[in-house]
């Protein structure tokens, strides 16, 4: 498949109401239920213009959070939370060998990283699997959304993903994160953040398609010269561990996870708990033991010489 065709190459209006399905005509995708559909985020693209972050808060009517400067990156918004539900990560990289500052800066800006992270939609969902309430379920589209209508604050969704993506909301206590646009998926849209990206970072599509595109976009870097890129979070990739499965919102990379902030090998929280439960089990069986042998013991008494010289 090709690049898309983008929105103005339809500036002109052709039809006397919305278009149906208009999904076709901006990302080459028809939205139909029963269809596993996510993004690819091709990281060599992204210029960190946050037009992606831009178009999340407006069309899911998300307020603004801090957007005082950290002080420690030009990225003004930080981290993914209940109110940014896109993140673009601006990863500085000008030291030089040994931690000595660089005075120079190779060409075309090489020396940064750029990133626009978003929930992954996983395939076996740690926050869904830990919510207790129902308010997190997957939608026809195989995304995940949360009902803050049904949601309860209890916050079991929040360690339980690995991304650290779901997020308590200061204002009603909910959990808020990413919906994959699940009221755009249902009208025939692209996701708002997709259809802005000005270089197709952001690619949305069916999975299966992304992944393939995805596969043919590193054979294509790796010719180029760019052997540092791979896939993470694609079957059988790095972020694809842990008995996820895969991550419906994947990405190509060219640095380590953990400096865009991933985790190396993400695991669901539901595989720690047998294991977790057998070593409470088995230390609460020692200390049981222990506490019957010790009464046993008080119970029979001293066993030294009595006053008449008998032995007890």
């Amino acid at each position: 498949m090709g690049v898309p065709a983008r929105a103005l190459d339809y500036a002109d209006s052709f039809l006397p109401g919305v278009i149906p399905q208009e999904a076709e005509l901006t990302a080459g995708v028809r939205i139909e239920p029963g269809k596993s559909y996510g993004f690819f985020t091709d990281t060599t693209l992204c210029i960190g213009c946050k037009a992606c972050e831009v178009a999340c808060k407006e069309w899911n009517a998300l307020p603004a959070d801090d957007l005082g400067l950290k002080g420690t990156s030009y990225d003004n918004t930080g981290s993914l939370s209940a109110n940014t539900w896109r993140h673009v990560a601006f990863v500085e990289k000008i030291s030089g060998d040994e931690g000595t500052r660089v005075t120079e800066m190779q060409p075309f800006q090489s020396n940064w990283l750029m990133m626009s992270d978003v929930c992954k939609h996983c395939h076996n969902a740690p926050c869904l699997e830990a919510c207790p309430t129902g308010a997190l379920f997957r939608t026809e589209f195989d995304t995940v959304v949360v009902q803050p209508d049904i949601c309860n604050g209890c916050g079991y969704c929040v360690p339980a993903c690995p991304f650290g993506v779901v997020d308590l909301s200061p204002d009603d206590g909910k959990a808020h994160k990413c919906t994959l646009c699940y009221d755009r998926l249902k009208g025939g849209l692209e996701p708002a953040c997709a259809k802005s990206c000005p270089t197709d970072s952001i690619q949305f599509g069916e999975v299966p398609d992304l992944v393939e595109r995805a596969k043919a976009r590193v054979v294509d870097l790796h010719a180029k010269g760019a052997r540092n890129a791979y896939l993470y979070g694609a079957p059988d990739t790095p972020g694809a561990t842990g008995g996820l499965g895969h991550l419906n919102a994947f990405f190509l990379l060219t640095d380590r996870p953990e400096v865009y902030n991933l985790p190396t090998a993400p695991t669901r929280a539901a595989n720690r708990v047998e294991p977790a439960l057998t070593a409470g089990l088995v230390t609460m069986a020692g200390l049981a033991l222990t506490a019957a042998a010790v009464f046993a013991l008080a119970k029979a008494g001293p066993t030294g010489p009595g006053r008449n010289g008998e032995i007890r």
